[in-house]
């Protein structure tokens, strides 16, 4: 099949490409290469899939729509997974017209290209940041998602509901699938487990919010990508002859959408993460306890029944076996910022 994928230069897009190739796949790759954080690791993941037979990478912005749709006209495109988006929650706080510009003009043009070409499956990445302030866990796909705490948060619960309008009005099966702290090699600088294990080898003080009161369902991106790539192929039905597929089925009523979580719905508490960096690392953290952060929430947790019942599986991956795996990754890619 042929994939476009936005996101090809970011952390899970890399990853999902790589492994879309891996099985055969076609993969157009569509990356704007903004300066959120380091560029130099967004280009050397794009080297890496340009070096690939089946891999065809184009560096346009989201906002470009009349080069996105030279991009597309030149060839079929059967699945869209749509990735790209300005992230980070903090940083919404700081520049929040990088998410209306991205997020929100950035995907209403995708689901465009989706419409025009009536592509058999269109994903959408998510965010488990959508359940906001909701005290109730674990989070379930069915719950109601109308307390976001940040503009990122409140961004990706609107590009769901855009989705689900066209879904509805274009007949576009689409799956909207909600991330739960995903980290491995070839992460983002900006996220934790990049900061705590560079400031652990530097002997610098990593900042601990809510003083390590915290809980997260940190998903390794090995298990994100095989869940990804399994609901690929697990396009939700169109409307005449339907049902859901278990009593826990986001399913919509009216079109054929249905939201996801990919987490493993084991929360581990921060500390512990911490003390998995310290053993990779042989080295022990300098620690700046702080208060809770604007727009952070004290946990996350995610409901794996649907998941579960959709591709007979949910991430699996021990902390301890993930974090050994990033550490050995950092150690190879930056070697001058450690003995």
């Amino acid at each position: 099949m042929r994939y476009l994928v936005t996101g090809t230069a970011g952390f899970v897009g890399f990853h999902l490409a790589r492994r879309l190739l891996d099985e055969g796949h076609e993969v157009v790759g569509i990356d704007g290469f903004t300066p959120y954080y380091d560029l130099s690791l967004k280009e050397r993941r794009h080297g890496l899939l340009a070096s690939r037979n089946g891999f065809a990478g184009h560096r346009v912005m989201l906002e470009d729509k009349a080069r996105l749709d030279d991009i597309v006209d030149q060839g079929a495109v059967d699945v869209i997974v749509h990735l790209a988006a300005q992230a980070g929650v903090r940083y919404s706080i700081e520049q929040p017209r990088a998410y209306i510009d991205a997020n929100l003009v950035g995907t209403f043009n995708i689901m465009e290209i989706a419409r025009r070409r009536a592509v058999s499956h269109f994903m959408l990445a998510s965010t488990s940041s959508v359940y906001g302030a909701s005290p109730d866990m674990p989070f379930r796909e069915t719950d109601r998602v109308a307390h976001p705490l940040t503009l990122y948060a409140a961004t990706k619960a609107a590009t769901e509901s855009m989705t689900h309008a066209y879904a509805h009005l274009w007949q576009i099966p689409t799956t909207a699938f909600r991330f739960f702290t995903v980290y491995g090699p070839w992460g983002r600088p900006d996220m934790a487990p990049f900061k705590f294990t560079k400031g652990i080898f530097e002997g610098t003080p990593i900042d601990i919010y809510n003083n390590g009161d915290m809980v997260r369902d940190f998903t390794f991106i090995d298990d994100l990508i095989d869940s990804i790539y399994r609901l690929s192929q697990k396009a939700p039905p169109l409307i005449a002859g339907r049902a859901p597929v278990s009593p826990v089925d986001s399913l919509s009523p009216v079109a054929p959408f249905r939201t996801v979580n990919i987490g493993g719905g084991a929360p581990v508490p921060l500390l512990r993460f911490i003390a998995a960096i310290e053993t990779a690392t042989g080295r022990k953290a300098v620690r700046n306890y702080l208060p809770m952060q604007k727009g952070d929430v004290p946990g996350t947790e995610a409901s794996t029944a649907l998941l579960e019942h959709l591709i007979g599986q949910k991430p699996t991956t021990p902390v301890e076996v993930g974090v050994a795996r990033f550490v050995d990754w950092y150690r190879e890619t930056y070697p001058i910022s450690h003995p």
